[in-house]
């Protein structure tokens, strides 16, 4: 009988949770196929949750160094450009969410409204959904195929709701309006192509511009597969998106080629090495010399110093 009461409170768990998703949404089933190369912590829809601490640490990173580690592991479209910015000197980082809008279509756009309006009990036009979910150092990630007149679904009220719930900005490959409200959102960090004073219309009986089709699916942002839980990198005018299963080794690389930066830096300014001993392969002597002077300034660097500490007990010299 308790087994029966168990399978039965399971099944009621599983409706209502059916009952409150988008119909749009991807399963957790699914979800957890695509990303199967993720070890770590999810979220309870299964998308992989990379930890705060590195999340903290991939904001020194820059985009060569990312693009650098990506590509020497065949992931060669994970970087986009040519975006417009808010605080365009600051550093996006966080956990994607994804949506994807296709051009209006009013009988699909009536099917996810009956159901999310009828079976959910959602008030809010679909646009707004996608954000119901966004936590904590989320990054809404949006493919509106560039859509400009009449597209902008984003503007200074789901701005507002968006930091609120994140702290933090939005990749939106399309336009967005308001764009004077979101500026006066302090830390707004966003990327998106173009700036258009109308709004979103989603009325499949009237005006319908674009229905929204996905909700944290595989989406596509420029040249860019990205994937839910991702991590986004943005700045300096470009985004690339991190598979959560490569985030570590992103920022570890970053770390090491920092240091080295310095450290050849320093050298070429003391004129103790030349351009050409720096800029190549270098000797078992400055590569000494190198771990000598992160040992002596391990309590000064730019790197944690658990890290330094790290990377000097796996140097054999």
């Amino acid at each position: 009988m308790k087994t029966l009461y168990s399978f039965l409170l399971s099944l009621l768990v599983v409706c209502a949770a059916s009952t409150t998703t988008p119909a749009q949404q991807i399963s957790k089933a699914d979800l957890l196929m695509l990303t199967p190369e993720w070890k770590g912590e999810r979220f309870a829809d299964g998308r992989p949750k990379v930890p705060d601490e590195l999340l903290d640490r991939l904001k020194k990173a820059t985009l060569e160094e990312a693009w650098a580690v990506l590509k020497n592991k065949n992931y060669r479209y994970q970087y986009t450009e040519n975006w417009m910015t808010i605080n365009p000197d600051s550093v996006l980082v966080g956990r994607a969410v994804t949506a994807t809008f296709m051009p209006g279509r009013p009988d699909v756009q009536r099917v996810y409204d009956e159901k999310g309006h009828t079976k959910d009990g959602r008030i809010k036009s679909q646009n707004a959904w996608p954000i119901d979910l966004l936590v904590k150092r989320d990054v809404y990630v949006v493919d509106h195929h560039g859509f400009h007149n009449d597209g902008p679904t984003i503007g200074d009220n789901l701005g507002n709701s968006i930091y609120a719930k994140t702290g933090n900005g939005i990749v939106y490959d399309g336009a967005i309006r308001d764009i004077a409200g979101l500026k006066e959102i302090g830390s707004f960090t966003s990327f998106f192509r173009t700036y258009h004073p109308s709004h979103h219309l989603n009325n499949p009986d009237g005006d319908l511009n674009t229905t929204l089709t996905g909700i944290n699916q595989p989406t596509r942002i420029g040249d860019a597969m990205v994937l839910p839980g991702d991590v986004v990198l943005g700045r300096d005018g470009g985004v690339i998106f991190i598979p959560p299963h490569l985030v570590e080794q992103v920022v570890k690389t970053s770390e090491i080629v920092r240091l080295r930066d310095m450290f050849g830096h320093l050298r070429l300014r003391e004129q103790k090495y030349t351009p050409g001993q720096i800029d190549n392969r270098w000797t078992d002597d400055i590569e000494k010399d190198f771990s000598k002077w992160l040992n002596d300034h391990i309590n000064e660097l730019p790197v944690p110093k658990e890290q330094v500490a790290e990377f000097l007990k796996g140097r054999t010299w």
